[in-house]
C-alpha cells in the first residue's frame, strides 16, 4: 500500500507545480500585454490556433486537392499574422 500513497503523493505534487507554472505564465502573459491592443492580441491568437488546426488536418487527409487547399488557407493565415505584426 505504500508504493500506491507514494504515487498519489507524486501526481498531487506534479499537478501542483503545473498549477504554480500555468499562474506564472498569466502573470507574465499580463505583464508582457499591458501595452497591447487586446482585441490584436485576440485576433493573433485566433489565427495561430486555426493555422494549428489546419495543420493537423491536412497531416491527417490523404486527398491531395483537400491537402492543396489546406495549405492555401496556411499561406493566408500566415500573411494575416504578419500583417497584425507589424
Amino acid at each position: 500500500m505504500g508504493d500506491a500513497g507514494e504515487g498519489l503523493v507524486d501526481a498531487e505534487s506534479r499537478l501542483a507545480e503545473r498549477m504554480e507554472e500555468r499562474e506564472q505564465e498569466r502573470r507574465n502573459a499580463k505583464q508582457g500585454a499591458k501595452g497591447l491592443d487586446p482585441e490584436r492580441v485576440r485576433q493573433m491568437e485566433s489565427l495561430r490556433l486555426a493555422r494549428t488546426e489546419m495543420q493537423r488536418q491536412m497531416e491527417n487527409t490523404a486527398h491531395q486537392a483537400r491537402k492543396q487547399q489546406l495549405s492555401q488557407a496556411i499561406v493566408e493565415i500566415d500573411k494575416r499574422l504578419a500583417a497584425l505584426s507589424k
